[in-house]
Order: C-alpha cells, then structure tokens, then sequence
C-alpha cells in the first residue's frame, strides 16, 4: 500500500512540475526559410537577408516573419496586436545577417529594403558610417507611422 501510494506521488508531483502555470514560450529565432516564407502584413516573399524581422507573441509563443522592419510596425498597428509593447523582436544585422535585438540595435535611414522604409539594423554605432544618421528603434517606429503605407 505504501508503494502505491509513493508511486502515485511520484507521478502526481512529476505531472503538476512539467504542466505548471507558468509555461514557457519560445522567444528564440526560428529558422526562415527564404524565398518560401511570407510577411505577415504583405504577404510578399521574405528573400532579403539583411532586413528580415521576426515578432513573438510573449503569451503564446507565436512567430510572425516581416520582410521589412517597417511592416511589422504597421502590421502592429493595422491589426491592433494588444501585446506588441511586450513582443519579442529580432531584426538580421544588415551587414553580418545575424539576428539582433530589435529594440537594442541601431538603424541607418537610406537604405533599399525590400518595402522601400530604408531602415537597416546594426549591433553597434560604429558600424554605421559617420556621414549617415543613426536612430533607434522607437524612432523607426515613429518615422514608419509617419510614412504610413
């Protein structure tokens, strides 16, 4: 009797630690498959390697691919996405193709991407050329609000 109900706690206690409240979400970068994925405002083929974004849904986990930084802004706006304040962010480094912080990166403004919004991510200042401006990501926001489309 007591081994059965040692098992039971056992498996009671494995169960309520692996389906517990506070789930985890998937906040890491997924894999894009380029030339085959699309944007989720546009629905254009996500192809540039230097400008692709990918937005998470903190709650659920969810990835939404952006072909350009300035389709996500608008995307969060047009679909009125309630957590887009807490979303997780990556945007490609346009120089190296590595996946960024969003928010934390700095943006040039005269650039060709695949929208025609012009800002490209980089990990840091200096990676920008002098001569260029240098915003961060709230201002992109405000400027591609401002753009509209």
């Amino acid at each position: 009797m007591m081994r059965l109900l040692f098992l039971f706690l056992l498996v009671a206690f494995t169960l309520l630690s692996t389906t517990g409240c506070d789930k985890k979400t998937d906040s890491q970068v997924r894999k894009v498959h380029f030339d085959r994925d699309m944007c989720a405002r546009c629905a254009m083929v996500v192809s540039d390697r230097q400008n692709t974004v990918q937005a998470i849904n903190p709650e659920t986990g969810k990835h939404y691919l952006f072909d350009d930084i300035g389709c996500m802004v608008l995307w969060f706006d047009e679909e009125k996405i309630p957590w887009k304040d807490k979303a997780v962010i990556w945007v490609t480094d346009v120089k190296t193709g590595k996946w960024i912080d969003a928010r934390k990166a700095f943006y040039d403004t005269e650039n060709i991407t695949p929208m025609a919004y012009g800002f490209s991510a980089h990990t840091a200042k200096e990676d920008i050329a002098k001569e260029q401006e240098i915003i961060d990501y709230n201002e992109v926001v405000k400027r591609v609000r401002a753009i509209g489309r």
